[in-house]
């Protein structure tokens, strides 16, 4: 197969295209006409010549050319001075192998934020280990390291890891966590899964999506970067059946490999990057004017200050949500929890362990999703602020007479 490299080189500038953004159909009332995610992919003229390169190998997957150069590729985008990353068939089964790779033992706890997707908790129940869910720190939304470190002490079951959530794409501290490990001797992965843009060479394994929703997407798949080689040829491993250069599982491992028509969407969306960035950090610079100035409204902290992301979340007042989604609703704007309460609110974790939640809860009842999609406008942005200022009054007003009804 090494010699279908030379016959068949992969196209190293994909055709352009042009790219016609479709205004919205007219939709009656109460229905969305903005909505809350609309994803774009490379088009067709951008992805067919690495489609082309496919059907002329006849490769589809098993660690394919297109795979490989989409792994060289990321690992350059991202800083690191060797190959550094695993491509996987889609983030979830990224952070298994992650966690597999670390060699944890089986049935310890696996100490994670509730403030998460349930694919985290899922991820970790695969590979063997039991979620443990703790509060995350007011002012990230993320877990602090010194919380986890005196939550430790007052465990009485063994933690094998800790799985570390970057809250809609936000930044974690690499370097914090990589002194957590270092003083506790407990491993760490980080659940990158909307954090392409602050992903960076660490000896932490970081895993991103590449989701069709995600900043940079490939339809479907995910990837697992580190510095530490070893981890990562065990990630590799680990995504094939545990084959180390032979057809022998050496030991437990999954089939989690990505294919080559990943890889090609996933090539052509890398060559846009540049683009996709500099729309989704537009998109930011206008929520970052417009938010501000309504009354008890914030984005998430640090929201487009140095990092980029493909949603945007604000923290609402207490007890209004519900009636400002429903006036927005009526505007034809949608929104969404994107977490919702917490995990530990999902019946499938609800029998986890857990220590207790109060931030998670305060923010499972506040934070709301607000339209981003690449093709946005200002006006499109203008129109939810202004949507939002509409709400705020009424539904502070009706918060307040209720409170004075308790009292």
């Amino acid at each position: 197969m090494a010699s279908q490299r030379l016959l068949y080189p992969i196209p190293k500038q994909p055709q352009p295209c042009e790219v016609r953004i479709q205004p919205p159909l007219a939709a009656p009332s109460g229905s969305s006409d903005l909505p809350v995610l609309r994803p774009q992919l490379p088009c067709a003229a951008r992805i067919l010549p690495y489609l082309e390169a496919i059907d002329a190998r006849r490769w589809y997957s098993n660690t394919g050319p297109l795979v490989t150069q989409l792994e060289e590729q990321l690992s350059r985008q991202l800083g690191f001075e060797d190959r550094g990353v695993v491509t996987t068939a889609n983030a979830t089964i990224g952070i298994t192998v992650a966690l597999m790779a670390r060699r944890l033992p089986e049935g310890s706890l696996c100490l994670m934020p509730s403030w998460t997707f349930v694919a985290t908790p899922h991820a970790a129940r695969a590979a063997g280990l039991t979620p443990y869910f703790h509060d995350v720190d007011r002012r990230t939304w993320a877990l602090n390291p010194d919380e986890v470190v005196e939550t430790l002490k007052r465990m009485s079951r063994p933690v094998g890891a800790v799985i570390v959530v970057s809250p809609f794409g936000a930044p974690v501290p690499i370097d914090a966590w990589q002194e957590f490990e270092d003083r506790t001797g407990i491993l760490v992965v980080v659940d990158a899964a909307a954090g392409f843009d602050i992903a960076r060479p660490s000896r932490i394994p970081q895993v991103v999506s590449l989701h069709a929703t995600k900043i940079l997407g490939a339809g479907e798949g995910g990837f697992i970067a580190s510095t530490d080689t070893r981890l990562i040829e065990r990630a590799r491993a680990t995504c094939n059946f545990g084959f180390q250069g032979s057809r022998t599982a050496a030991f437990p491992a999954l089939n989690a490999k990505m294919s080559e028509y990943h890889a090609a969407v996933g090539l052509a969306s890398l060559a846009d990057w540049p683009e996709i960035r500099q729309r989704h950090a537009r998109i930011a610079a206008w929520y970052r004017q417009a938010i501000p100035r309504l009354d008890r409204v914030s984005l998430e902290p640090g929201y487009g200050n140095g990092w980029v992301s493909g949603t945007t979340s604000v923290l609402l007042p207490p007890r209004a949500r519900d009636r400002i989604v429903a006036h927005l609703r009526q505007a034809g704007i949608e929104t969404k929890e994107w977490w919702g309460p917490g995990c530990h609110a999902q019946p499938a974790f609800m029998d986890c362990p857990r220590g207790i939640l109060p931030v998670t809860e305060e923010l499972g009842a506040r934070v709301l999703g607000l339209p981003h999609f690449p093709d946005m406008q200002q006006k499109d942005v203008d129109r939810v602020a202004d949507a939002l200022s509409e709400a705020l009054p009424q539904a502070l007003t009706i918060r307040t007479r209720e409170r004075r009804r308790r009292a």
